[in-house]
This record gives C-alpha cells, structure tokens and sequence, in this order.
C-alpha cells in the first residue's frame, strides 16, 4: 500500500513569491491541513475534540525544500505513520504533484495528545490508538523516508 493521501489543492496566486515559487509558509499550511485531514481519519475530528476535550499538539516540525512548486501545481500530500507511543505520534507527510511519486518537499513531525482542560499530554483513547494501529498495519512495508531524523548544522570548521 502506497502512503496515506491525506491532502489535495492546487496553488493559488496568493501562496507564491516575487520568484513564481510556493512560500515558505505555504509549504506549511498544506502539511497543516494534511494533519488535520490525519486527525480526522484517527477520529479525532472537531466533534471529537469538542466531546473528548483531546487533541494533538505540534511538538517539532522540520521542512525539506527539495523541488520547486509554482502556480497552479495540483499537489497532494501523502502521510507516513513513523512511529508512535501512547501519547506522541511521530509522522511525515511528502509533498507531490499529484500522480507523481517525485517528493518536492517533506516534513517530518512530532504530535503531542493533549488534554486541552489541562492543557497536559494525555494517552491516547483505545478507539484511536486502534485506528492509529491500522494505518500503520496498512504501511509496514513501506521504506524509511529519506528526510527523517536529520539535524540542522554546518559542517566542523577546518
């Protein structure tokens, strides 16, 4: 099974640059609202959260420019469960034009469950744990992508 489609749009005029390229924001908002579409696929949508008094957090995120995105660019974004325990989940979503396995961009990130009446990390609920658990059954034999783990540094001086 390939990743997860958890996103689609086009870009639009008001998301790109005096260079024609996405925005550096925008990359950002795209992956947000994979996430969110990610949270709504584990059940914890709007009503959910609304009920449960539960959410995630973003705890840390990185972001990988790896190809430019101009206007008019349909992309999607596909999610890879990495890893998770019973209150972090560690995901990455790549970014592609869409029918077009070529990443233009990744994101690797670490989500939180938080009850929101503390704000405090929370374990997740067995209903989405058990959802979480089929997503990654439905992943196991996908690779280990490229841009997860890395570090920002500059190379030792000589």
């Amino acid at each position: 099974m390939p990743t997860l489609t958890t996103y689609q749009t086009t870009i639009i005029p008001d998301w790109v640059d005096y260079n024609g390229h996405l925005r550096d924001a925008f990359y950002l908002l795209i992956f947000s609202y994979a996430t969110d579409a990610l949270m709504d696929r584990l059940g914890m949508d709007s009503s959910s959260r609304e009920a449960t008094g539960h959410s995630l957090f973003t705890l840390e995120l990185h972001l990988n420019y790896l190809h430019e995105v101009k206007l008019d660019t349909e992309v999607e974004v596909h999610t890879q469960i990495i890893g998770h325990d019973s209150k972090r989940l560690h995901l990455y979503h790549s970014l592609h034009r869409v029918v077009d396995p070529q990443e233009l961009a990744g994101n690797e990130q670490m989500l939180l469950h938080v009850d929101l009446a503390g704000p405090r990390s929370a374990p997740f609920t067995a209903a989405t744990l058990e959802r979480l658990q089929g997503i990654i059954a439905e992943q196991t034999d996908l690779p280990v992508p490229a841009y997860i783990g890395r570090v920002i540094a500059l190379p030792p001086a000589r």
